[in-house]
């Protein structure tokens, strides 16, 4: 079997054992995405879905966020890590999205990265989600999976999105964030990983499968992810 071969049946394993795979992040339009993205960098999708469901409610565009006032948002998110931080890039990119957008979310990843808090993987997974475009957001969970499955040996997160968009075959591509996601927050976990359930443990390269493996601290430059 040759490695492209290989690659294509790990996708299609991934992708018979979750069709529909999705961001697990809750949102209601594009902005509130991009605001859900930078509340979640280094904590858990399920502690920040519990403080958007209400916050979300309360608004759906730029100036209804600032019309709220930054001070009654912080109390809102202050349970999620770095929340002050976050909260003023919030608040920043809302002014920005107004003064150079019309309020909306930009599509291109050069726009998207030149706003407060937004790295390549927050860009991408709003390019993915909203736009369509088949790119790969990298997050701890698909550097750590890429890595074990022998997608990418790369060392950096921006390198590893670039194996993999070059490796996985166009037919997975929308969807292989979500799926590498969801495997590793699941089955392959950094400590104690699923090997005897993993439905692509007959294609992992990983010599050690049954050991603790290091979680990834992506690095926030400036606290953007």
């Amino acid at each position: 079997m040759t490695d492209k071969e290989r690659i294509a049946e790990i996708f299609r394993a991934l992708q018979k054992a979750r069709p529909a795979a999705s961001l697990e992040l809750e949102y209601t339009n594009p902005f509130t995405l991009l605001v859900a993205v930078i509340l979640s960098a280094q904590a858990r999708d399920v502690r920040v879905n519990a403080v958007t469901r209400t916050l979300f409610a309360q608004f759906s565009s730029p100036q209804e966020l600032l019309s709220m006032g930054i001070r009654a948002f912080e109390e809102q998110v202050r349970t999620i890590g770095l929340y002050k931080t976050k909260s003023q890039h919030i608040f920043r990119l809302a002014e920005i999205l107004l003064e150079q957008h019309a309020g909306l979310v930009p599509e291109t990843r050069e726009e998207l990265e030149r706003l407060p808090g937004v790295g390549r993987k927050t860009a991408n997974v709003v390019r993915n989600v909203v736009f369509g475009h088949p790119v790969i957001a990298v997050d701890t969970h698909v550097f750590r999976v890429a890595h074990r499955l022998a997608l990418s040996s790369a060392k950096t997160p921006t390198m590893v999105g670039e194996d993999l968009e070059q490796s996985v075959p166009s037919e997975y591509l929308p969807q292989a964030h979500h799926w590498l996601v969801l495997h590793g927050r699941y089955t392959c976990l950094a400590r104690t990983p699923k090997c005897s359930t993993c439905i692509v443990q007959t294609w992992c390269f990983a010599e050690a499968k049954s050991e603790p493996a290091a979680p990834l601290r992506l690095g926030i430059r400036g606290h953007r992810c």
